[in-house]
């Protein structure tokens, strides 16, 4: 169903290269790995979490035959190896979210609480994942697009909650196109976003040798997808589901071209074209606040959705809701946790302004 060759997946898995192991992001004492082609993520399980992945199986593979658009992770397969000499472990088999040929410049979990939700790290650096308090972006994407995205959040996110699950996260990545432009306080210039929408070049412009669109060399353009223009569309790894349509282009399917590369194939949650707005405040300017506007490719996906609200959890919520605000603590029930997360996911990705 995700479209994965078996001969190439066993390939990437147990060939002659070697995984890479990743530094864990989180607190659950994971260790991850990455296949050298980039495509498969590799993370070891509790055996709580592979009950859960087991009980939820059936429900998870209607789920994500129903919503070819979902974007709860890909699981692909679930092992346990017990070595000659040593412990048993459990590892589960994912798609690498953000297996692109551009460079993820930041990326970040985000949950909706705030408690312990920032990074401590000194250093901060590209394969940094930041959190919640860490976050002064807002993304703007096409209306339709917004629409599209938010409402398939909460179909996951309803899937997950009548599930028992919570602590999952919306990991989001973005790679900078460009600068747009600074704005020293004040409001957004116009030229963001103008119209809802972004440039558009039809296919004959898109083949005439680049000419079409040096102008936009520097930030993001939609090419109208021709009828023979599938072999030269650089379609990632496990990419499944439709494509978007742009209203730019009178609702018809889009790619987005970036100057230099292949066409880069739009879906949901997948190389999502957006701007980007950052908000800072600089100390040495009365404080005054600055906007810095980018272009953006956007990858989004859910992860971590393996955590039920099981009794000892229950007790963690008690104990941390004596000491802390409750709703500021990650660990609460599902019910609870959704409702915060989409209403935080929904200030993420807020509308565009009428001027924008």
């Amino acid at each position: 169903m995700f479209k994965l060759d078996t001969a190439d997946y066993m390939i990437s898995i147990s060939g002659s290269d070697a995984l890479r192991e990743l530094s864990s992001p989180g607190k659950s004492g994971s260790m991850f790995f990455l296949s050298q082609d980039d495509r498969f993520m590799i993370k070891t399980l509790r055996k709580s979490e592979v009950q859960v992945l087991l009980r939820m199986l059936r429900d998870y593979y209607r789920h994500v035959h129903t919503y070819d658009n979902t974007l709860v992770t890909k699981f692909f397969g679930l092992h346990r190896v017990k070595p000659s000499s040593g412990q048993k472990f459990r590892f589960v088999v994912m798609g690498n979210m953000f297996c692109t040929e551009l460079r993820i410049h930041q990326r970040f979990d985000l949950k909706g609480s705030s408690l312990g939700r920032s990074t401590d790290k000194v250093k901060i650096d590209e394969n940094t994942t930041l959190k919640d308090l860490d976050l002064n972006y807002s993304f703007y994407l096409e209306p339709s697009w917004r629409d599209a995205l938010l409402k398939q959040i909460e179909i996951d996110s309803e899937f997950l909650k009548n599930q028992g699950i919570m602590d999952y996260s919306l990991l989001l990545g973005f790679h900078y196109r460009a600068r747009q432009s600074l704005v020293r306080g004040g409001s957004l210039p116009e030229t963001i976003l103008q119209d809802n929408k972004l440039a558009v070049l039809s296919e004959q412009d898109a083949m005439e040798d680049d000419s079409a669109y040096n102008d936009y060399r520097e930030g993001l353009v939609l090419v109208q997808r021709g009828s023979n223009q599938e072999g030269k569309v650089a379609v990632g790894p496990h990419i499944r589901g439709s494509r978007l349509r742009s209203s730019s282009a009178c609702y018809e399917e889009v790619d987005l071209l970036l100057p230099g590369t292949a066409r880069l194939q739009i879906q949901l949650g997948v190389n999502m074209p957006a701007r980007a707005e950052k908000q800072e405040k600089q100390e040495k300017d009365g404080g005054k606040s600055l906007r810095q506007v980018y272009d953006v490719v956007l990858y989004i996906g859910i992860i971590d959705i393996l955590q039920e609200y099981s009794m000892r959890k229950k007790v963690e919520h008690a104990y941390k809701s004596v000491k802390y605000n409750p709703l500021s603590i990650s660990v609460v029930e599902p019910r609870f946790y959704s409702e915060r997360f989409l209403n935080f996911i929904r200030t993420v990705f807020p509308e565009n302004a009428p001027n924008q």
